[in-house]
């Protein structure tokens, strides 16, 4: 009787343990259960007007080549060049001038004059208007003169924003004025060239101007005066085949694409791989295309060097003619 009452005890412990685990095993189901059994939503939720303007457009900027995100703020203190990486974003013209004229120094030309529509070409005048509203310029190029460091100079800054920065028969007609008043006023010309070529909508007439620029500059050459040419990113087509590889001086910013035809169609037309880094302004220095690639932080001095150099004003009347607006101050 003894051994029959202690399997009976033996058998109704197993069975309390096996409850008790069977307790903790739907326990742990349910758990996970409730864990994966979350209804997914079907549909994307559209924030609201109010989330949309708790974060300001444009407050932040990711750099195309290495992905980082940054405050714009701290991006144009830093001359819109990438504090990770050094890839230089490209400036507006107003904002390229201000990183090398003397402040209140610069003067402006031609500001008005706007394109026609030769060929009435469909919407030409309403694309037109909107990048004249959208960028606050007229035309695709600013052109004026200035001091940088006491040197005077006539300038013309090309700015991509307006119909990507292609040469019209404004842009052409405006560099010609500009290197006009370089030769009267004996002072050297500097173009920052960002283009994407002759522009489609005026035809004809806006590959004159790469012949109209290229004997203006000839002009230039021979009074004896100095042309600078920057080239940003991008410099191609009809520009990059005239007046932008013209200079006496030959510059670039890192990393600038500089070409006419693009990529693809000449690995198509010679049926040949192309390197790398075609194209790019270190190869173009590389080849003997360029004098030098400079960073933007170091332009202003590198045209200071340069139009020190070349200038007829000795140091001592370059500095008297700072002077005055010292004073100013």
């Amino acid at each position: 009787m003894e051994k029959i009452y202690e399997l009976q005890v033996k058998n109704t412990l197993l069975n309390n343990e096996a409850g008790s685990y069977l307790e903790m095993d739907k326990e742990v189901i349910c758990m996970l259960r409730d864990l994966f059994s979350k209804k997914k939503k079907k549909y994307a939720t559209i924030p609201s007007e109010e989330a949309k303007q708790e974060v300001p457009e444009g407050l932040m900027t990711k750099c195309p080549q290495c992905k980082s995100i940054m405050y714009t703020k701290e991006l144009k203190k830093n001359l819109s060049v990438c504090d990770s990486c050094g890839f230089h974003h490209r400036l507006t013209a107003y904002d390229r001038l201000d990183t090398i004229f003397d402040e209140g120094t610069f003067e402006e030309f031609d500001q008005n004059i706007i394109s026609k529509d030769p060929l009435d070409f469909p919407s030409y005048p309403e694309k037109s208007q909107s990048d004249r509203e959208k960028t606050g310029l007229n035309e695709a190029i600013v052109t004026g003169k200035g001091k940088i460091d006491g040197y005077p100079a006539v300038v013309g800054v090309m700015d991509a924003r307006f119909r990507m920065g292609s040469m019209g028969s404004v842009v052409g007609e405006k560099i010609v004025r500009a290197i006009e008043r370089a030769i009267v006023e004996d002072m050297p010309f500097i173009l920052f060239a960002a283009s994407g070529g002759a522009r489609m909508q005026e035809g004809v007439f806006s590959l004159m101007q790469m012949a109209k620029t290229s004997t203006a500059l000839n002009k230039l050459h021979n009074a004896g005066g100095l042309f600078i040419s920057i080239m940003t990113h991008p410099t191609t087509g009809g520009v990059s085949a005239s007046f932008a590889s013209l200079g006496d001086i030959n510059l670039a910013e890192p990393k600038a694409l500089i070409g006419f035809a693009g990529r693809r169609i000449i690995e198509q037309t010679i049926r040949q791989e192309l390197p790398e880094d075609f194209q790019t302004a270190e190869f173009l220095l590389k080849h003997g295309q360029l004098d030098r690639v400079v960073e933007r932080k170091d332009m202003k001095d590198t045209l200071k060097t340069i139009l020190s150099i070349h200038s007829p004003l000795s140091e001592g009347e370059v500095e008297e003619q700072k002077e005055p607006n010292e004073q100013e101050v």
